[in-house]
Formats: C-alpha cells, sequence, structure tokens
C-alpha cells in the first residue's frame, strides 16, 4: 500500500531536503477493512517507513460518534517530526455524498483536539506550527475541512512567515481553489479515494469535487503551488476498480518544482 513519491520544491531550505512525509488519510475506521486490525496494520506500515513527519488528512474515522472506539488505536504512530493532523467531513458528521442532508451530531473541533492530544498527535484546525532544522525551518499549515465550509486558509496563513516553506494538510483537494493557495508551496489532500472505481478511457465513476477529473488523484499543478492528492488508506464504501488503497511517502527535495513516482 505505500506509493513512494518523490516532490523537488525551490522553496524547500536545504536543511530540510529529503524529508519523508507519510500520508495517512480516510481510513474510515468502523467499516469492513477499517476494523482493529486494519487500523493496526496501517500503523504498523507508515511506522515501517520511519518517515520524518506524519500527517492524518481525515476521515480516521467512518462514524464521528464512534471516536473512542477507534481513535486509540493510532496512538502507536511514531515520526521524528511530530504527528500531525487536520480534520475531515466525516469528523464533523457530513455524509461525503450530500452535504445538504445535515450532519451527524458529533465532537467540537475543541473536543477534537483533546481526543488527539490525548494521543500525542497535534490537530491544526485553521492553525499553523514550524518545524525546525538545523537553523532553519518550514511551516505546516492545517485548514479545517473545506467541504462543510469550515477552512479558514487566511487565517492559518496568517500565523507563518512570509517567504518561508510552507506545506499545507487539507482533508479535501477543493482548498487549491483558495485565492491564497498561492502562497503555499505544496498541499496534501485526501477525500476523493481517487475515484475508487475507474472505467478504461471514462475515468472515475464519481469524484466529490468541484473538478473531479483533475484532482482525483496524483501530483496536481495550481500556478505556482503543487498539490498530492492521496487515493487514501481506507474507504466508506467497500468497491475498488483499478484504484488502489495508498498510503504515499513523500520525499520533499529542494529542486525545480516536479514530482516523479519513485517506486
Amino acid at each position: 500500500m505505500v506509493e513512494r513519491i518523490e516532490i523537488c520544491l525551490p522553496n524547500l531550505p536545504g536543511a530540510f531536503d529529503g524529508t519523508t512525509v507519510a500520508v495517512i488519510s480516510d481510513v474510515h475506521a468502523g467499516v469492513r477493512r477499517g476494523g482493529d486490525a486494519g487500523v493496526r496494520s496501517i500503523v504498523e506500515q507508515a511506522n515501517a517507513t520511519c518517515p520524518d513527519i506524519i500527517v492524518l488528512l481525515g476521515d480516521l474515522v467512518h462514524l464521528c460518534y464512534q471516536h473512542a472506539r477507534y481513535m486509540p488505536l493510532f496512538a502507536g504512530l511514531r515520526a521524528r517530526d511530530g504527528v500531525w493532523a487536520c480534520l475531515g467531513n466525516h469528523e464533523h458528521g457530513s455524509r461525503w455524498f450530500s452535504r445538504h442532508l445535515g450532519e451527524r451530531s458529533g465532537p467540537s473541533v475543541d473536543e477534537w483536539r483533546r481526543v488527539y492530544a490525548d494521543l500525542g498527535i497535534e490537530l491544526l484546525a485553521n492553525e499553523a506550527r514550524p518545524i525546525e532544522r538545523d537553523g532553519s525551518r518550514i511551516w505546516l499549515v492545517g485548514v479545517d475541512d473545506v467541504y462543510t465550509g469550515r477552512d479558514d486558509l487566511s487565517a492559518a496563513l496568517q500565523q507563518t512567515q512570509a517567504g518561508e516553506f510552507r506545506l499545507a494538510i487539507s482533508h479535501h483537494p477543493d482548498l487549491v481553489d483558495d485565492p491564497e493557495v498561492s502562497e503555499v508551496d505544496l498541499v496534501l489532500a485526501g477525500h476523493t479515494h481517487g475515484g475508487q472505481v475507474l472505467l478504461p478511457v471514462l475515468g472515475p465513476v464519481y469524484v466529490s469535487s468541484r473538478k473531479p477529473r483533475e484532482r482525483a488523484r496524483g501530483l496536481v499543478r495550481t500556478g505556482g503551488t503543487l498539490m498530492y492528492v492521496t487515493r487514501g488508506v481506507g474507504e466508506g464504501l467497500p468497491i475498488r476498480f483499478a484504484c488502489p488503497r495508498e498510503m504515499p511517502l513523500i520525499t520533499l527535495r529542494r529542486g525545480e518544482a516536479e514530482g516523479t513516482a519513485a517506486g
């Protein structure tokens, strides 16, 4: 399930050249492959890559009120520069197939923050934090869920230093429609599951995004900003075709902006 990817970024400080980021998104714990054994396997696979950073991109639980049942399973994640998270639509009780159905009652952002803190994970909800190394730093910028309209990239960026490297984590890839995304060097996103079902020639049957074909999966270029959309490690509906699950291990490289699959 681990996909190794290299992304070159001209604004990356030299001290962070070679930094690895393990990306875990869309576990949907509580559905078929998202039981205890499945979540433990995901944690083991992530730790086995020995990443510098682990980011959790939301929808870790399928039903928000089951967080006490499944979230403790993520406590074993380990990374040199920390484990960081943002929230997805399922954490807010929103159905992925329609934002008009209303939301199930679930934890507030402050309650989620305490849940993650108990696991040794820092939640970024429209916030930014620096990661420092050898006298240099990069900024990790986390936004709340775009799908349910809770994102505020502007507020998060105000906590950073202009001109310094910014890595944004967002559950939903439509964050790139924000006019201030040009100030971000790299966005990591999930939510789409890659489309789950890919048909020959036609591509994905359904993708929950404003630009489904462009943002279903993989590397996306928007102006001067790069975005990688992961296919995710799980799914709400237990069906995939020509679209396997994925845990990206992204190596950040200093250089002209480009991305390549490393095997």
